[in-house]
């Protein structure tokens, strides 16, 4: 099935290369494949319109996936009324930019895996880890693997996990991945509370730190009231908002406080702006 959606607010590469998501590959012809779960789709913008080809039985997982029924021009007008100047730019930069609803639990383990890493080797590590682990999936006559689930996980021991590159982080994926299981920090229990319960629970379990937990709220629960800090966003806060504070937790609080409802959307723009701009000077 090949779906269309008008590309003003849809922009395929940047959706996909803004930090949110590490399981997608660049294709000869412009287009990415991208994998969520179990479930794959190759995307691309042409002619206007971002084009979404998958199966039939998955089309309304990713038009859900790609949170198409929301109206991202509301979300860029309200970033724009703020007047900041690298928030100006940064909206025009990356106004196709997209959070995706991604499935939790691989939000979980792929954001665990990211501590102190960069993306080619965060990459690296979740798609050994998939094909070590996950279910072969086949679209297009090329060979992607499933994200593992939790029981998949825990039948490994620590030193597998090392083997695949993890290190230390071997142990904080056990630890999560039992979180999980165990129901503390599952995705049932977690949906209906308010954003900072959800931290809290998510900050008692091993592995799991202050960016950590921020990132799965924003990309794995969707809450636009979080907005996680790593060295760009600090570079940001200092250099462009001329911020003093040096905890990463105040600085959160800062750009909660200024941006409300949309901060986790204001957050995606400024890193990904601030990011690729860097890379030009």
């Amino acid at each position: 099935m090949v779906l269309r959606f008008d590309s003003e607010y849809f922009s395929v590469k940047d959706t996909l290369c803004c930090g949110q998501i590490f399981r997608f590959f660049n294709l000869d012809d412009n287009s990415f494949s991208v994998i969520s779960g179990d479930k794959i789709a190759v995307c691309r913008n042409e002619n206007g319109f971002a084009v979404v080809e998958c199966s039939d039985d998955t089309a309304l997982y990713f038009e859900k996936f790609f949170d198409i029924k929301r109206d991202y021009s509301l979300i860029v007008t309200d970033a724009l009324k703020y007047g900041v100047d690298i928030l100006d730019k940064a909206v025009i930069f990356g106004k196709g930019i997209r959070i995706l609803k991604q499935d939790y639990f691989e939000v979980l383990i792929s954001f665990v895996i990211s501590q102190n890493n960069n993306i080619p080797r965060i990459q690296k590590t979740i798609n050994a880890l998939c094909e070590n682990l996950g279910e072969k999936i086949t679209f297009n006559g090329l060979n992607y693997y499933g994200f593992p689930s939790i029981e998949k996980i825990l039948s490994k021991d620590a030193n597998f996990y090392k083997g695949l590159g993890l290190g230390y982080r071997a142990e904080y994926i056990l630890s999560v991945a039992t979180a999980v299981k165990n129901g503390e920090i599952s995705f049932e229990n977690l949906k209906d509370l308010p954003t900072d319960c959800v931290k809290k629970k998510l900050l008692k379990v091993k592995g799991i730190g202050p960016k950590v937990a921020d990132c799965v709220t924003l990309f794995g629960l969707n809450r636009a009231d979080s907005f996680p800090v790593d060295t760009w966003i600090e570079k940001i806060y200092r250099e462009d908002f001329l911020g003093k504070e040096t905890d990463r937790n105040k600085i959160t609080e800062y750009f909660l406080e200024k941006f409300g409802v949309n901060a986790g959307y204001i957050q995606q723009y400024l890193f990904h702006y601030k990011r690729n701009f860097e890379k030009t000077l």
